[in-house]
């Protein structure tokens, strides 16, 4: 067991799945920071502390112990995560790459740092994924996929070979993407669409096959 002592920014459902990650490998969670002021701790003998006025004070109070981090923010929020993440390592905290123990991970894939890898998701040969990235419960990345940094891979999805997912995209619960495809910056994949054409940068698309639709922050 390796016995690090990690926080958490961001205190929803992500943080309840990491929590469980760090107990298998013996790490500990000591407290979590969100932005979100109406969200309360999800562990009860945890605190939480709220945006960098939180994080700073609390930094100030810690003596020389090595602390790593994890940023528990999924969803559509890639850009978000990368910026937190960046955040954290520059206040001196560890970057740390999380994977399940019953995930697999190809021997000849590339994973970076910030990464989020969950319980029976499968990373296969030559896959490349940058910085930031989640790929959640029991999702697929077939062989010679690309995640460009911040990307999430919701629970269930499946990508096959030679996808590119370009940064901070999102590929939602249970959909299904087709060998080849090329994925853009700032897309949403909606939950259980199937992929057959490229998906330009910022679109929304939805159904079987997968269409755009108007994308509400656009």
């Amino acid at each position: 067991m390796s016995g690090k002592k990690f926080i958490f920014w961001g205190a929803s459902g992500q943080a309840i799945v990491l929590e469980e990650l760090l107990r298998r490998q013996g790490d500990e969670l000591i407290c979590l920071f969100d932005n979100n002021e109406n969200v309360h701790s999800p562990f009860e003998d945890l605190p939480l502390f709220y945006g960098k006025g939180g994080f700073e004070t609390w930094l100030d109070d810690q003596q020389d112990i090595e602390i790593s981090f994890a940023v528990a923010v999924g969803g559509e929020h890639g850009q978000q995560r990368n910026q937190i993440h960046d955040y954290l390592e520059q206040a001196g905290l560890k970057s740390s790459r999380l994977i399940h123990s019953r995930a697999f991970v190809a021997d000849n894939a590339v994973i970076g740092d910030g990464c989020q890898i969950l319980a029976h998701a499968t990373i296969g040969a030559r896959v490349h994924v940058e910085k930031s990235v989640i790929v959640n419960s029991a999702a697929v990345v077939e062989h010679e996929c690309v995640l460009n940094e911040g990307v999430h891979i919701g629970p269930g999805a499946v990508l096959g070979g030679l996808v590119h997912v370009r940064e901070n995209s999102f590929v939602g619960l249970g959909a299904r993407v087709l060998p080849r495809i090329q994925i853009g910056k700032n897309a949403v994949i909606g939950a259980g669409a199937v992929v057959t054409k490229d998906v330009a940068d910022n679109a929304v698309v939805v159904g079987i096959p997968a269409r755009p639709i108007p994308n509400p922050n656009a």
